[in-house]
Order: structure tokens, then sequence, then C-alpha cells
């Protein structure tokens, strides 16, 4: 195979993979971001303490993490054909690929958001601020940097799935891969996917710690201080009126 036979095939594959990376990442983030927090806030020391919601969300995650990929992408072509009226192409992939890294995310969100400083989370709390302004002022901010890493590993181990998701006829990098370079013996093709997926996988690698270090370097933890300090005055009014 030529490489003018061989380019319009792996351009179109290289947009179904970023169309599907893409719109699985949205979701994930989406859904991830708010059951990562919860499982923080209804912890045994969280602010809306509830052992038993805590548990119950958790086990859901774990189940849903602990399913291979392959194996989810079966049972769920049930809901995939409801939701999009078919099981293969991109549109398709993009319930599975969501479904799977929605728990993915929620646990590196937990994790991101359990390293916050619980001293910014009790200052806010004595200036009279709720738990919505918690999470708002506090938890997000100071976690963002980790959140944008936690967002970078999910993008390239859906770049992962999406490349299995393409042996069911997702289409996408993997399918190329396995219908020419596997099936029709196109091993030049094969090698140049796998350089493809290489080069895609470092460039969003290195995008996500540069945005995570600029973040950080920006503000990170120690920018906290300017953001409570917006809470004082409401406070101050809050104690005039009651007198």
């Amino acid at each position: 195979m030529t490489w003018s036979e061989m380019r319009p095939l792996l351009e179109q594959a290289c947009w179904d993979t970023l169309y599907m990376v893409g719109w699985s990442t949205l979701i994930a983030v989406v859904g991830g971001l708010p059951l990562g927090i919860l499982l923080v806030l209804t912890d045994r020391d969280g602010l809306l303490r509830n052992v038993l919601a805590n548990k119950v969300i958790g086990q859901m995650v774990n189940v849903a993490r602990s399913m291979p990929f392959i194996i989810l992408m079966v049972a769920l072509m049930g809901f995939t054909r409801w939701v999009t009226g078919s099981t293969i192409g991109r549109e398709a992939a993009v319930v599975p690929l969501a479904i799977g890294a929605i728990p993915f995310f929620a646990r590196l969100v937990e994790t991101a958001v359990r390293e916050v400083d619980h001293g910014l989370v009790e200052a806010v709390q004595a200036m009279g601020g709720n738990t919505w302004t918690v999470v708002r002022r506090v938890l997000v901010p100071e976690s963002l940097p980790s959140l944008i890493s936690s967002a970078t590993t999910t993008v390239v181990a859906l770049i992962g799935y999406s490349a299995m998701a393409g042996t069911v006829g997702a289409g996408g990098l993997g399918d190329i891969a396995i219908r020419y370079g596997y099936q029709r013996f196109e091993t030049e093709l094969m090698w140049i996917t796998v350089v493809v997926l290489a080069v895609v996988i470092s460039a969003i690698q290195f995008t996500g710690d540069h945005a995570a270090r600029a973040l950080h370097r920006r503000g990170g933890r120690s920018g906290a201080a300017p953001r409570l300090r917006l809470l004082k005055p409401r406070a101050a009014t809050a104690d005039i009126t009651k007198v």
C-alpha cells in the first residue's frame, strides 16, 4: 500500500479517534467531577457526612472500574443501541467510553480533592460559607492543577480504550491497525498507526502537564488567601446586620 493510499485512511482514523475521545472526555468530566467531590463530602470527616451513601457510591465506582472495557462494551450494547440507534461507529463507541471513564475520573478527582488543606475549608466555614461555597471557592480552585493532570490521564486512557473499540467496528486508529495491519498484513501501515498514537499521546500529555504546572505557578494552593478574602466583607456585613 502506497502513502497516497494510506494518508486518507490515517486522516479519517485520526479524526474518528479525536471525536470519540473528545466527547467521552467531556462526558467523563461532567459526570466524574461531581461524583468524585461527592465521595469526599460524604466521607466520615466530610461536610455532608453520610457513611451509607459514601459506601454505596464507592462500591458502584469500584465495580464499574474493575470491569474490563471490552466486556463493558458488550454489556452495554443494548443501552448503546437505545441511545444512538446502533452498536457500531464512532457515535456508538462514545457511550461505553464515557461510561467507563466516569468512575475512572471520579476516583482521580477524589484523590485530588482530598489533598486540599482542610484548614482552608474550616476558614470558609468560619466565615459563614456553606457547602456549595466551600466546593466553589476552595475544593475546586485549590485542586485545579491536580484535576488537570487527572483529566490528562483520563484522555490518555481513553485513547487506549478507543483503540479497543476499533476492534468492534467503532473506527479510529485501532480499527486501522486491526483491519489493515493485522487482517491484511499491511505491517507498514500498522507501525505508522503506532507512531501516530505515540505522537498524539505525547502531545496530549505534554499539554496537560504544561497546563497543570502553569496553574500551580499562578496560584496553586498558595492562591487561596485572595479568594477567601472575598468572603470577609460579606461576613462582616452579616455581623453588622445582626447587631
